[in-house]
């Protein structure tokens, strides 16, 4: 599947073969810069799992939660179960759904780029509003700005590194997304462990570093090049080939570029890809675009990245313990997206995702087991079982990170018509902040 020859009806693939290019270091950096939109996914869930188990976030803002978790006879499942709470949790997921439907004819009619930017631009003013924030207004009109931002950045790159890459590494460039997802996740829970200790505002610093990346991303945008696909969707094909020969880097490209046009041609003729997408033909690649997230969620991989401190304090870890513990599974989450970089191409989508799942249900069922019998409704675990509940959790983590992690965005990306793309990836981003 490369360029633009996506097997669309009257679309030709057997040019495939006769792609020349190499791997430049024009189409490395196009993608490195493009993958730091994945590190503001990641750093918002390292971070707000973070500030959620600070003291002094809780007392400004949920005072009930608070007075709760002080209380060593509270019911462990309980402390944290707060409508506020779920509510700063929720909002930017929300917000992220409406933001990817909204993304995509933006994506589509106006370039990838423009919506890398525009995520850019969301997420640095959510994050200045949530470092400033005085109430619970403040913070959730961030967290929703935050959303949109997730939004638009998870419906563009991927797309743009599926599009910028050659086809031979395709799956391992679209998988530097997860990879800075990860490493965000793991600078998130590292700064939170040194914020931890800058009560009772040190979680306004935690938050207001997501504008670092967010600046990253809108400066990027800026500074990268438009994909071929996009710029010869838009009927600019003389640009379309010069960018091409530039990130393949040579001249001979006519059989990748004639497959774009292609593409192109028949791209232009959806005038709804929306309603073209429900289509018998292209019903294999709307079923993969919704259940692919579907299952990624289901995983339960959300509970332990965007929890993990509050799960380990719940556990019986102290407060630095918990937060130590959550920076291990984000460097072994990060670790292990480089397992996946190294093997898609080789051993292919499937391998990853049944091996990565069977491991993650083995360990499931042994934290739910350990659970279940040692810990209760307000016991706290032993120092030899918290250490197995940690062994096992960075396991499962583990196989997350070289299977459904990154093949949950790098597949959807991948089987799309070049007229039917903006949408299906609009599917994707929005079942995976649901």
């Amino acid at each position: 599947m490369a360029g633009g020859s996506f097997g669309a009806a009257g679309v030709a693939k057997e040019r495939a073969d006769q792609y020349q290019g190499r791997v430049t270091s024009y189409v490395i950096i196009a993608c490195m810069v493009a993958a730091v939109g994945g590190s503001l996914f990641g750093y918002d869930i390292g971070i707000s799992g973070g500030v959620t188990a600070m003291d002094g976030f809780l007392r400004h803002f949920f005072h009930g939660v608070y007075e709760k978790k002080q209380h060593a006879h509270e019911n462990n499942y309980c402390k944290f179960n707060d409508q506020g709470l779920a509510s700063f949790t929720s909002s930017l997921y929300f917000a992220g759904l409406v933001a990817s439907l909204i993304a995509s004819p933006v994506t589509r009619n106006y370039g990838r780029r423009t919506s890398i930017i525009c995520g850019g631009l969301s997420f640095l003013i959510g994050a200045t509003l949530n470092a400033a924030a005085q109430n619970l207004a403040m913070l959730l009109l961030g967290r929703i700005m935050l959303g949109f931002g997730i939004g638009f950045g998870n419906q563009a790159v991927p797309i743009y590194l599926s599009e910028m890459a050659p086809t031979h590494i395709r799956g391992a460039l679209n998988i530097m997304f997860q990879l800075a997802t990860t490493l965000g996740i793991f600078t998130a829970n590292m700064i939170n462990y040194g914020t931890s200790k800058l009560e009772p505002s040190g979680w306004r610093l935690s938050l207001g570093l997501a504008a670092v990346p967010a600046l990253l991303m809108t400066v990027g945008g800026l500074l990268v090049p438009e994909t071929p696909n996009s710029l010869i969707e838009r009927g600019l094909n003389e640009k379309g080939r010069i960018v091409l020969e530039k990130i393949r880097g040579t001249e001979n490209v006519s059989a990748e570029l004639q497959d774009i046009i292609d593409a192109s041609e028949f791209a232009k003729s959806i005038k709804h890809p929306f309603r073209n997408i429900l289509e018998r033909r292209n019903r294999p690649q709307l079923i993969m675009a919704i259940f692919m997230p579907t299952f990624q969620i289901l995983t339960g991989i959300n509970s332990i990245l965007f929890y993990a401190p509050v799960l380990f304090q719940s556990m019986g870890f102290g407060k630095n313990a918990s937060f130590y513990s959550s920076a291990l599974t984000g460097a072994v989450l990060a670790s292990s997206t480089f397992i996946s970089i190294a093997t898609v191409d080789r051993l292919g989508r499937r391998a990853l995702l049944i091996s990565g799942g069977i491991q993650m249900i083995t360990c499931q069922v042994i934290v739910a087991i350990i659970l279940g019998l040692k810990f209760g409704t307000e016991g706290h675990l032993s120092k030899g079982y918290s250490i197995l509940v940690v062994i096992v959790i960075c396991l499962f983590v583990l196989a997350f990170g070289w299977s459904w992690g990154p093949l949950g965005w790098t597949v959807p990306s991948e089987i799309f018509p070049l007229e039917t793309r903006s949408a299906g990836q609009s599917i994707t981003v929005a079942r995976s902040t649901h």
